[in-house]
C-alpha cells in the first residue's frame, strides 16, 4: 500500500524555523525544507556548514536582504529563516513498484514549471479525485506547498503522494523503463487528447501556461496531445486543462 502520510491531524502548515543551528539540525533530522532564506553577505563557520549541507542535500535557497528577514520575523533569526513543508515528499521509484504489486494500472502526473500555488492546489485536488497515484514536481521551479496550496487542494495534498526530484528527465526515463507511456499535453501538435489509450500505464505531463512543457521532456513523449478548442480565446488555465485530460483517462477506464 502506498504510504499516505498525515492521515490524522496535519502539522502546522509551513512551520517556520530560524537561526543557523536550528536550520542545520532540521535538515540533519530529515525535515523537508520548503523554502530557505539566507541574508546576503552572511559569513562565518556555521553559515559555511549550512551551505555545505544545502549542497549535499540539493536544497535550494535564496539570498535576500536583511530587511526581508526582519519582515518575516522580529526575533533573532541570525540571518537564516526556513519553512518546513507540511508534507513529506516521496520518491517515484518507491511508488511505481507498489502500484504494480497492488494490481493497479499506474497513472502519474508530472508538472513541469507550474509555479502558481493555487493552480497547483487545484490540480492536486483533481488528481486525487481521478485516481492519480502520484504527482511529480521538480525541486526548482515548482509551486510551493504553502497555506494557499493546501487550502485550494481541499486537503488533497495530505492524501496523494507528491514526489520532488532533481531531474524530471531522469524521472521520465525511469517511468518509461517501468512500462509507462508518456503523454504530453501541448498546443504544439495536431493530435487530440483522445488518441492515447489511458487504460495502459500512463504518465501525463502538464507544463506552465506561458512556456508549456520543456523541449527535453517533449521530445521524450510517446504522445503529444492537445485539448480541442472551438472558442476565440483558445487557451485554458493549466488546472482546468489537467482536469480535462485526467477525466478523459477516467472516462476510458470506466467506459
Amino acid at each position: 500500500m502506498i504510504e499516505r502520510r498525515f492521515k490524522d491531524e496535519p502539522r502546522e502548515v509551513n512551520q517556520m524555523i530560524f537561526g543557523i543551528r536550528a536550520v542545520i539540525e532540521a535538515i540533519n533530522s530529515g525535515k523537508d525544507i520548503e523554502s530557505l532564506f539566507i541574508q546576503k553577505g552572511l559569513v562565518g563557520g556555521l553559515i559555511s556548514e549550512l551551505k555545505t549541507l544545502l549542497r549535499t542535500h540539493d536544497i535550494p535557497s535564496q539570498q535576500v536582504p536583511i530587511e526581508k528577514l526582519n519582515r518575516i520575523t522580529a526575533k533573532n533569526h541570525q540571518g537564516v529563516i526556513a519553512f518546513i513543508s507540511p508534507i513529506t515528499y516521496q520518491k517515484i521509484e518507491d511508488i511505481i513498484p507498489i502500484v504494480y504489486e497492488k494490481g493497479e494500472v499506474p497513472l502519474i502526473l508530472i508538472l513541469d514549471g507550474v509555479t502558481d500555488v493555487r493552480n497547483f492546489g487545484a490540480i492536486v485536488r483533481t488528481a486525487e479525485c481521478t485516481g492519480v497515484h502520484a504527482i511529480v514536481v521538480p525541486k526548482k521551479g515548482a509551486a510551493q506547498v504553502n497555506p494557499d496550496a493546501v487550502k485550494t487542494s481541499a486537503g488533497a495534498l495530505y492524501k496523494i503522494p507528491i514526489c520532488r526530484h532533481d531531474s524530471l528527465l531522469q524521472v521520465l526515463r525511469f517511468l518509461k523503463d517501468s512500462g509507462l507511456q508518456i503523454v504530453g499535453c501541448t498546443e504544439k501538435t495536431d493530435d487530440l487528447i483522445y488518441k492515447p489509450d489511458y487504460t495502459a500505464p500512463t504518465c501525463i505531463i502538464m507544463g506552465a501556461e506561458d512556456e508549456g512543457i520543456s523541449f527535453e521532456l517533449m521530445r521524450n513523449c510517446d504522445y503529444l496531445t492537445k485539448i480541442p478548442m472551438v472558442g476565440e480565446i483558445a487557451s485554458l488555465n493549466v488546472s482546468v486543462s489537467a482536469g480535462v485530460i485526467l477525466y478523459e483517462a477516467v472516462r476510458q477506464k470506466i467506459g
